[in-house]
């Protein structure tokens, strides 16, 4: 049997799909591809969160795989929402590359005021580093971002230094430490995600790191704890079960913080319940100043 695997049509959804493709044909499964365009690909000028946050690119991809047009998708797993569909199960987290942010820019780093990103959370994150930086709003692949920068509309971008490295870009810039540029749950990873079938999950299942996978499950349990999906600005982030995660104000002038060890499921939505408590203010406040009903 062969795995017929959908993918958007950005370049590096395709890259990252052509790695995924490569470690199958190693072990000797078949695959074709078939690109699938997405709502938050054709409407690039808004906000991630008017458009229904970071799930918009994952949608059409699980209707496909449910309707039976495609075995499985390759995605980004930061992009995964926390609620997923019946009959769609993740049957492969690969070893994760970096998880860092990646500051962009062409000039000298003292000169860097204005700088683009989509995210609040690298928003709010680069605000608490420099309330006087300027941050506007910046969608597009990674190409398109690179362009405006390189056409002097911001002074630097912020980017997942994982994407870069996927496409095979040096950009200068410098990687952001991820102690203070907290990442999103699960930055840094591929996920492949499939139709719940055993025959399907035995195929794709050797391309899965454990390490990896128990590292992106405690930090999506935090995630779906605390809520707020991308709409709150909160970073969450495990090494071999150290975990760091905050919630900000949209503004980064406050942030509730912790940093624990964590060894289990059940450690994990402990610690997810007392963040979400603890930040209940800030995530309330993030969806009154988005204009977003909870």
């Amino acid at each position: 049997m062969s795995l017929r695997i959908g993918t958007r049509g950005s370049q590096l959804a395709l890259a990252q799909t052509e790695r995924v493709c490569k470690a199958l044909a190693q072990i000797g499964i078949e695959v074709e591809t078939a690109v699938i365009r997405t709502k938050g690909d054709t409407n690039t000028g808004v906000p991630l969160h008017e458009i229904g946050g970071q799930g918009v690119f994952v949608r059409a991809l699980d209707e496909a795989i449910i309707d039976g047009t495609i075995d499985a998708a390759v995605h980004s797993m930061k992009d995964i929402p926390a609620k997923r569909p019946r009959g769609v199960v993740t049957g492969a987290v690969l070893t994760r590359d970096s998880p860092a942010d990646y500051l962009a820019y062409e000039g000298n780093i003292a000169d860097v005021r204005v700088v683009g990103t989509s995210s609040t959370r690298r928003r709010a994150q680069l605000l608490r580093h420099d309330p006087e930086i300027d941050v506007r709003q910046l969608r597009g692949n990674v190409d398109t971002r690179l362009h405006k920068m390189r056409e002097k509309e911001y002074d630097a971008i912020v980017l997942a230094e994982a994407g870069l490295e996927r496409l095979g870009y040096t950009v200068k810039g410098q990687r952001l430490p991820t102690s203070q540029f907290v990442p999103s749950p699960n930055q840094g990873t591929i996920a492949v995600v499939c139709r719940n079938s055993p025959e399907i999950i035995e195929m794709i299942q050797p391309l899965d790191d454990p390490q990896t996978r128990m590292d992106v499950g405690i930090e999506r349990i935090i995630m779906e704890e605390v809520g707020g999906g991308c709409f709150t600005p909160q970073g969450i982030y495990c090494r071999d079960g150290h975990l760091i995660a905050e919630v900000l104000a949209l503004d980064g002038s406050r942030n509730v913080r912790v940093e624990e060890e964590i060894t289990t499921a059940d450690e994990a939505r402990e610690c997810g319940r007392k963040l979400r408590t603890d930040a209940g203010d800030l995530i309330r406040e993030a969806y009154k100043q988005l204009g977003i009903m909870p």
